[in-house]
């Protein structure tokens, strides 16, 4: 019943992955096409060696053995024709389904909410792109289609090894049940060992992914031997899978190549005894062993192929069950008519688990305002940032965007009309001008150093070696905290959204830097709906109004002057320091 049962699960993810096999299919149908005149082939070889044997050289007969040698000749060069064709045709069907499915996981990744990789490490994921999707190209080439192959080679030659003498392959028979069920044996712990693979090596990808990007928290800190001894503990359950993984797999090579010699022996055995009444050919004895050889050629590859199949099938569970988690911002059915960056909150409620984070939030932004939102760490800052954003949905209450029901609109629309700069600064390693546009075709050369403009960043650029062709290491690594903060707010300008949110841009940056920022949000901005989470003094008292948050609810609003006078929590944060408390 098991072995049903996981034989359906193989055949379903089989099925599952056929749509990326499909566009290649003819290349697909001409291996199969390939496949049985490929088994010819090979039937007829042993066949034309046991009639040079037989009826011309024990005989002494020369007459004639030139054509079945030409026979023979011209088999052998059918036969690598066929097998050339046969094995480019599998390889080219397996490096582009590859390139597909990979390409599937990519946009999948791309389109998964936030609250997605809040729950799953980078490096789980990018062990699902990588090894688990190269694991399917094995099982292509060398997989499925050659088991076919295989599956015809071993019923052919039993066929004819029975038709040319039936008491001497009937020794095959006597052995045949034991092996099957110890190859059985073998690959049901091949197949649970290869789970175990996978899962461990996704927790050795993430685990090293992690370390790497905190690698100074754990040097300033003298954290080494510690994370040392943890990967080591991960990466040997990784080593002892896989070394089990290798026994297994060795095992069911000696057993299958054990078998064919002990059938040889009992073949030669039989036929040199009196159990056949009188002496076999040696053209036929010939015949049978090269038969026997190639009976157990597929036999011995069986069991390799056998574990490909395990841990493509492996893989493709992790790869699908990644596919099917729709962790998506659902698609709204409402546009906005025209786009003013006037925001109404009211009443919203939103929780991440079971406790709301939001408790009856209300608030409201005016087209060209420039609102501060102040708390402490908790308060529900980021979270209402986030809802704005619709990088998370399931609110209750109601937030509207020029309007129109926020959550009835498209993730896509909301991106067009609003933009966020952040605390964490999100450089890639491409050029200087390629990190301000995106490689949006939309935006032209002129846009982008305008944008720079516009925000000061211009002035450092053009003191780079490349300018604005200049490669930035990871993450920015070659600039300094406030020039790459500055090129991200070029993107912003760059992208001219009507919404922009700063979730305390500032935190990072120098006083000089942000000057030149504040000037750019007192010039640039006066037309935009901004929303600011800072802590500095310089940016809260710059803006027309502050909301001041506190577990959840908005405590109190107004101006700088007006919370001040008012002696509540904003004058209580003001006087102990807005760098300590928001």
């Amino acid at each position: 019943m098991e072995t049903s049962t996981q034989t359906s699960s193989d055949s379903r993810l089989l099925r599952r992955l056929w749509p990326y096999v499909e566009p290649n299919r003819w290349l697909l149908y001409l291996a199969i096409v390939l496949t049985p005149l490929t088994m010819l082939i090979s039937l007829v070889q042993p066949w034309l060696m046991k009639r040079c044997i037989d009826d011309f050289i024990t005989p002494g007969k020369l007459e004639g053995l030139q054509w079945i040698a030409g026979m023979y000749l011209v088999s052998v060069l059918v036969g690598y024709v066929l097998e050339v064709s046969y094995t480019l045709s599998l390889a080219t069907v397996g490096q582009n389904t590859i390139f597909r499915l990979r390409e599937g996981v990519y946009k999948h990744l791309i389109s998964m909410a936030p609250s997605f990789y809040d729950k799953r490490p980078a490096g789980a994921l990018l062990t699902r792109a990588t090894s688990d999707v190269e694991a399917l190209g094995e099982t292509l080439t060398s997989g499925v289609i050659t088991i076919l192959l295989d599956i015809l080679m071993v019923t052919g030659i039993l066929v004819v090894m029975f038709s040319m003498e039936w008491r001497l392959t009937l020794v095959l028979f006597a052995v045949a049940p034991p092996l099957l069920w110890i190859l059985s044996v073998l690959r049901k712990q091949l197949r649970t060992y290869f789970t175990v693979i996978r899962d461990s090596l996704a927790a050795v990808n993430a685990y090293l992914a992690e370390r790497v990007a905190g690698v100074e928290i754990i040097q300033y800190f003298s954290h080494e031997e510690a994370t040392h001894k943890r990967f080591v503990e991960l990466n040997d359950v990784y080593k002892q899978a896989t070394v089990r993984s290798n026994i297994f797999d060795a095992a069911m090579y000696a057993v299958v190549d054990g078998v064919g010699s002990i059938c040889i022996a009992l073949m030669l055995w039989y036929a040199t005894s009196s159990w056949f009444g009188s002496a076999i050919s040696i053209g036929l004895l010939v015949a049978f062993i090269s038969y026997l050889q190639r009976l157990f050629r597929p036999l011995q590859e069986f069991s390799g192929k056998i574990a490909i199949i395990q841990r493509a099938t492996t893989a493709l569970e992790k790869i699908f069950g990644l596919l099917d988690d729709k962790e998506q911002i659902s698609e709204g059915d409402s546009t906005l008519e025209e786009t003013k960056g006037h925001i109404v909150v009211d009443d919203v409620y939103f929780a991440y688990k079971e406790e709301d984070i939001l408790k009856g939030v209300s608030m409201e932004v005016k087209p060209g305002e420039v609102v501060a939102i102040v708390g402490s760490t908790g308060s529900g800052k980021t979270t209402l940032i986030r809802l704005l954003t619709r990088s998370y949905e399931g609110y209750r209450g109601s937030i509207k965007l020029d309007g129109v029901e926020l959550s009835s609109l498209s993730p896509q629309t909301v991106r067009d009309t609003t933009a966020t700069v952040q605390q964490d600064i999100q450089l890639f390693s491409e050029t200087v001008h390629f990190n301000v546009a995106l490689d949006n075709p939309e935006i032209n050369e002129k846009q982008v150093e305008a944008a720079a403009s516009i925000v000061h960043a211009d002035t450092f650029i053009e003191d780079l070696p490349d300018q604005w062709k200049q490669v930035l290491r990871e993450r920015g690594a070659n600039l300094s905290a406030g020039q790459g903060q500055l090129l991200t707010f070029a993107r912003t300008m760059a992208y001219d959204p009507k919404v922009v949110i700063l979730d305390e841009a500032t935190a990072n940056i120098d006083s000089k830097t942000e000057t030149l920022i504040q000037d750019a949000i007192a010039q640039i901005f006066s037309r935009k709906t901004v929303i600011v989470i800072a802590h500095r003094l310089s940016t809260i008292t710059a803006a027309d109004r502050i909301l001041v948050m506190n577990k959840g609810r908005v405590a109190e609003q107004g101006t700088h002057k007006e919370l001040l006078e008012q002696g509540g929590l904003y004058a209580s944060m003001y006087e102990s320091g807005f760098s300590e408390n928001t």
